[in-house]
């Protein structure tokens, strides 16, 4: 009954049209000091407690990382270089997409910045070139998505806050599912490419290849930071994120010298601005889950699953669906902090890994990202193409359906995900 007024209460505030981190602020207060006696002072100390995370610190050092990186010429040697590899296939641009796509997710973190970096670049060319626009607009929709998938990835610190998995060992379980989604969604393209005869880029030279590689392996290098770092131990996932940043920063300013010093506060306060915002639905998701701990809704979730007869695939499927329409209405921050600390106790009993779960929840959110009326890419892309989000829709159901596929495959097949971790975190 509590579960019932509690949600029926959340979802009442979001059709307002309020921001969902106060709706589950309001959510929470109204319940607690009318329905029960907590006093207000064990409120205000769980905020604190709540974001008291060294994890936590993660987020606005990789947010300002992909700022840097979005603003810093990367992006532009990365497309360069994934030209020169795969130009020539049957819709070479396209495919120089994806790959830029996968090896720009590898360094930012963030989908929309993936996008956007990618994006604001190669779509131009792919007009120019002669490539529908609606071609160019799914493949970077899409694309974009792999953002929060290959790490690091926001998203997934925000699963390991919730839940307290190993950030390190999510990280190393989405290296090869964005790899395979990646290699998916460029067959998608190169399909689509051969069947309507895209144009193709004359073969680079391997001496262009070379030159490509030696202007972006400075952006590259970051991926080897990052993972390096947190594989062997020299860091912390966290630290790893401030070493991004710093590095982020020294190559854009000083290296690629893309970036003019004139430029620095605006990026700091752009950074700034989005760590607050996911910063503070973190603390409301915080205090939701407080809630929902107190009056023991996952708990009873759990049992009422496994007294239904429940069983692990049963229950994959369950969470697929609920997570794919949470999709249509919230943001993947959002959906991650409400909805995995009520999940993740009945994976749990079920007996499903938690980094496997976890590589599930950010699939999921990837999909999410890419289809109305809240999909963050499409709005994103729309900025850039100048499409309708009617028209994007359309434009995106290949990759989509690829995407659907694949989510189907990471479910039930956990060695995708947990195969990395177990060989290299034995």
């Amino acid at each position: 009954m509590n579960a019932t007024i509690i949600f029926v209460l959340l979802i009442v505030l979001m059709l307002t049209g309020m921001p969902i981190s106060i709706s589950l602020g309001l959510t929470v207060l109204t319940f607690l000091f009318t329905m029960t006696d907590v006093p207000i002072q064990s409120v205000a100390l769980k905020l604190f407690t709540g974001i008291e995370k060294f994890e936590i610190m993660a987020i606005p050092f990789f947010i300002l990382a992909g700022n840097f990186l979005t603003h810093g010429g990367v992006a532009r040697r990365m497309i360069r270089f994934a030209t020169s590899m795969i130009g020539h296939w049957n819709g070479g641009l396209g495919l120089a997409g994806v790959m830029a796509c996968a090896l720009f997710a590898a360094v930012s973190g963030s989908s929309p910045a993936t996008v956007v970096a990618i994006g604001s670049v190669i779509l131009p060319a792919m007009v120019k070139q002669g490539f529908p626009n609606r071609f160019g607009a799914g493949i970077l929709t899409t694309s974009g998505s792999l953002g929060i998938l290959i790490p690091p990835s926001i998203v997934m610190v925000m699963y390991s806050v919730s839940t307290n998995t190993s950030v390190g060992s999510l990280f190393i379980a989405g290296v090869v599912p964005g790899i395979l989604l990646a290699i998916c969604l460029g067959f998608t393209t190169w399909f689509i490419a051969r069947k309507n005869n895209y144009p193709r880029m004359p073969k680079a030279s391997w001496a262009e290849r070379w030159t490509a590689f030696r202007e972006s392996v400075w952006g590259l290098l970051l991926i080897v930071i990052v993972m390096g770092g947190i594989y062997t131990g020299v860091f912390t996932p966290t630290e790893a994120a401030a070493m991004s940043a710093v590095y982020a920063f020294i190559i854009a300013t000083f290296v690629y010298k893309d970036m003019s010093l004139k430029r620095l506060p605006k990026v700091l306060l752009d950074s700034a601005s989005m760590s607050a915002m996911l910063l503070y639905i973190i603390t409301n998701a915080v205090l939701f889950s407080f809630l929902m701990t107190s009056e023991n809704i996952p708990q009873a979730m759990a049992d009422w699953m496994i007294g239904q007869g429940f069983g692990p695939i049963a229950f994959l499927l369950v969470c697929n669906i609920l997570l794919l329409l949470a999709g249509n209405v919230m943001e993947p921050s959002s959906i991650v902090l409400i909805l995995a600390p009520i999940l993740f106790p009945v994976a749990m009993k079920l007996g499903i890994d938690p980094v496997h779960f976890g590589i599930l929840i950010v699939v999921n959110m990837e999909v999410g990202m890419c289809h109305p009326p809240v999909g963050l890419n499409l709005y994103v892309a729309s900025g850039i193409t100048k499409m309708g989000i009617s028209e994007l829709t359309v434009a995106v159901w290949p990759w989509l359906l690829t995407m659907l596929v694949f989510l189907g495959v990471v479910t039930y097949v956990p060695q995708i995900s947990l195969w990395l971790p177990h060989l290299l975190l034995k």
